[in-house]
């Protein structure tokens, strides 16, 4: 098993050398499909009671080998980034 803070490539390779995946904790899931994240990564997460997140999975052959949580407001953001430029370019 990978210590703590390995960096570790998840679902794809990555190429730029400031950001990487790495596994920053294992949790189980409870009978109802809930499980609280640790403190320490909501901490370094900025994660805060009301955040919304998009659940994201990346499927192989039919199988779902990684899921990612990506909060909403940055996910809006990043759509916009891409889909404004289009957009201004179709009005114009």
């Amino acid at each position: 098993m990978p210590e703590k803070s390995q960096k570790v490539p998840l679902c794809r390779p990555v190429t730029d050398k400031t950001s990487f995946c790495k596994v920053e904790s294992i949790i189980g899931i409870d009978e109802r499909g809930q499980r609280v994240l640790p403190k320490e990564l909501r901490e370094k997460a900025d994660i805060r009671a009301g955040d919304k997140f998009a659940v994201v999975s990346w499927d192989k052959d039919g199988q779902i080998g990684c899921l990612y949580l990506i909060k909403t407001d940055y996910l809006a953001e990043r759509l916009k980034d891409f889909l404004g430029p289009m957009m201004e370019e179709m009005a114009g």
